[in-house]
């Protein structure tokens, strides 16, 4: 099986089969398609248009990846000492 064909078409004929020749071309059953104008070449199609990347949105991308255990309190402070606001140094 060999891959998308290439389409030679006149100006009159594909006017009048220009959104089939579209959805061929989307679907990729042509990699391109000719126009001509009294057998001679004046337009070609074919050139696929970026795709936007899809990004997944970042709120959530690591849910269900973290493992809490039922005992541990995330709101109770860690550290009980004080710390100097000028140096950031703690002491007890």
């Amino acid at each position: 099986m060999s891959g998308p064909a290439v389409l030679e078409i006149s100006v009159s004929e594909f006017k009048a089969k220009c959104l089939a020749i579209f959805k061929d071309l989307e679907a990729h059953r042509l990699e391109k398609v000719v126009i001509t104008r009294r057998g001679k070449p004046v337009a070609e199609l074919g050139v696929p248009v970026p795709q936007a990347r899809k990004v997944p949105p970042l709120y959530g991308c690591l849910a269900g990846r973290a493992i809490i255990p039922p005992d541990l309190d995330l709101t109770e402070p860690i550290f009980e000492g004080e710390i100097e606001a000028e140096t950031g140094k703690s002491f007890p």
